[in-house]
């Protein structure tokens, strides 16, 4: 995408300042944020940054495209309050994509969520059938039917990112996010501080960890083709939490182990294993995965070393 007017919502949180930075270079950015998951410190000085909520009216959506990230992005979140979850994640992005076409713009890519697809250990595709056992997927899914709606009722390009287990680690932009951020970031600071990362049950649940500058990557192809429906962005291969405890004591030169706990997360919710299968977004805009799952511990423990 270049020289073009792009809204980023959430733009100064985790995923969002990259994305932005990834597109500043080449286009006009603004990135709206209300700061209580980012700071602007994140962004580069090629970005224009607005203090908003996605709840406002008159929000900057006259552009050539938006990329909604704004959300409250867990769910402990949501369990903490429910309503103001809806509020943010449905209502919010009922609000900025109705503003955006009604200044004309025709190109939405917003965030949705692998968690949807519950556990799943082979490579899950977007056909497979989803289900909300949280608010915070609820939420999720609601934005999927709603961008149906625009997309079918007003023509627009409206495509959905379910992103699989984002990270960057603590130093970057994931820092902000402190008890919310990717476990990475989590296990990582604490074998560098020497302290047990907490690991739920036996530690064998896995995750697709996926790095956030591929994530910025597919989602700025997203927008440049105005893609259709809902995509996978993940590798493709998932890791178990042990693993990650392994990998970022050999990347620190540590042998710090982890502490087991009973998982506190209900059962019936948590998921315990992700997969992406990606293969339809790499067909669509020859996307695929740079930063491995070794390559990336080691980008997360450089901030320690």
């Amino acid at each position: 995408m270049r020289d073009a007017r792009v809204l980023v919502t959430g733009g100064a949180g985790f995923i969002g300042s990259n994305v932005a930075n990834r597109l500043a270079a080449d286009n006009e950015v603004i990135a709206v944020d209300d700061r209580s998951l980012g700071t602007p410190a994140n962004l580069d000085g090629a970005v224009e940054f607005r203090e908003r909520s996605v709840l406002d009216a008159d929000l900057p959506t006259d552009v050539d495209a938006v990329i909604h990230l704004a959300a409250l992005s867990s769910y402990a979140m949501h369990e903490a309050d429910p309503q103001r979850g809806a509020r943010v994640n449905v209502e919010g992005f009922v609000n900025v994509v109705e503003q955006a076409r009604r200044d004309g713009c025709e190109t939405v890519v917003y965030a949705s969520t692998s968690s949807v697809y519950g556990d799943r250990t082979a490579p899950t595709p977007e056909t497979v059938d989803v289900t909300a056992a949280t608010g915070y997927e609820a939420s999720k899914l609601a934005r999927e039917r709603y961008a149906e709606y625009f997309r079918n009722h007003y023509g627009l390009s409206v495509a959905g990112l379910r992103y699989f287990s984002v990270y960057q680690g603590y130093g970057g932009a994931e820092e902000h996010k402190g008890g919310y951020a990717n476990v990475i970031a989590q296990f990582a600071a604490d074998v560098a501080n020497g302290v047990s990362p907490t690991l739920y049950g036996d530690g064998t649940q896995t995750r697709d960890f996926t790095h956030v500058s591929d994530a910025a990557e597919a989602t700025a192809l997203a927008a440049e083709a105005g893609l259709d429906g809902v995509y996978n962005v993940g590798t493709g291969t998932a890791h178990s939490f042990n693993a990650v405890v392994e990998a970022v004591n050999a990347a620190l030169g540590t042998a710090v182990a982890p502490e087991y706990v009973e998982n506190p997360i209900p059962e019936s919710v948590y998921v315990h294993d992700t997969c992406a299968d990606p293969s339809k977004l790499r067909s669509e805009t020859g996307w695929e995965p740079s930063v491995g799952f070794e390559a990336g511990i080691e980008r997360v423990c450089a901030a320690y070393r």
